[in-house]
């Protein structure tokens, strides 16, 4: 029997308790700062609703300016329209491509990047038409603006359900969407005005496009927002994995998993369209 403080003592306790100091981290994160803290969060979801703000501001700028492009273009209001309508006929299959892209492909954090520089893109080939004063350039740029469009904010919504759980997600959606509503009238708001103090001092067409020209620094706020999400999920997966030990495999998404949709699913499709 080995007694306290016995020489037969292969560990001393002193030493003992040296080891487990420097096993220790020399500085831990407070609770509210890691990757589920709720700072962490928070400036998660600031992010999230930044990234749709300035999505939602561009993507209503040919409403607001509606007079004004109509004057400029000296075109009829289904001319006008088609601005929209290039936009729209991209959703209609594209959200389901960028779906399994995201799940099988890219992931939510490049998808995301992705879907929100086709959107910067967009918005500065309309701009440019503005400055040329071709509408068939602008109806290019609403198209390749649409293909980011409603994808990006699938991609938020899987972000949105990896970062929050449980009853927070009414509220977070419902913050989210408020925000992004937000950005649509603030550009209501700002972007006549902002036409007519330029028109000052520029000719019409270089007007508009200076107008949409200034209105892109809100989709670089959101491709900018979105890199900074990608880090901070990043970032978060590292420090959850390292204290975690996840054992499986990944399931594999084909587009033949439609047919296995629940029919709860199509009717809310159905409602939708509503």
């Amino acid at each position: 029997m080995v007694g306290y403080g016995s020489m037969e003592e292969t560990s001393p306790l002193l030493e003992r308790r040296q080891v487990e100091r420097q096993r220790e981290p020399s500085w831990a994160a407070p609770a509210c700062c890691g990757p589920n803290g709720v700072f962490s969060r928070v400036t998660a979801l600031l992010l999230m609703s930044l990234v749709g703000f300035g999505a939602f501001f561009c993507f209503d700028n040919p409403g607001a300016l509606q007079t004004e492009i109509k004057d400029v273009l000296n075109i009829t209001t289904s001319q006008f329209a088609s601005l929209y309508a290039w936009y729209s006929w991209p959703n209609v299959f594209l959200p389901v491509i960028g779906g399994f892209l995201i799940d099988r492909v890219f992931g939510v954090r490049l998808g995301t990047v992705i879907f929100a520089l086709f959107i910067l893109a967009g918005q500065i080939l309309l701009s440019i038409g503005g400055f040329l004063n071709w509408l068939w350039f602008m109806d290019l740029a609403r198209f390749i603006f649409g293909i980011g469009g409603e994808s990006l904010n699938m991609a938020l919504n899987t972000y949105t359900v990896s970062w929050f759980k449980g009853k927070e997600l009414n509220m977070v959606f419902g913050f989210q969407l408020s925000i992004a509503r937000v950005g649509s009238t603030v550009n209501f708001l700002v972007m006549e005005p902002l036409f007519h103090h330029i028109k000052t001092n520029y000719e019409e067409h270089s007007a508009l496009g200076w107008t949409l020209l200034i209105a892109c620094s809100f989709a670089a706020m959101s491709f900018i927002c979105s890199l900074l999400l990608g880090w901070m999920d990043r970032r978060r997966e590292r420090v959850i994995l390292s204290n975690v030990n996840l054992c499986g495999e990944t399931e594999n998404v084909k587009f033949s998993d439609i047919k296995n949709f629940p029919a709860t699913f199509w009717f809310l499709c159905i409602c939708t369209m509503a």
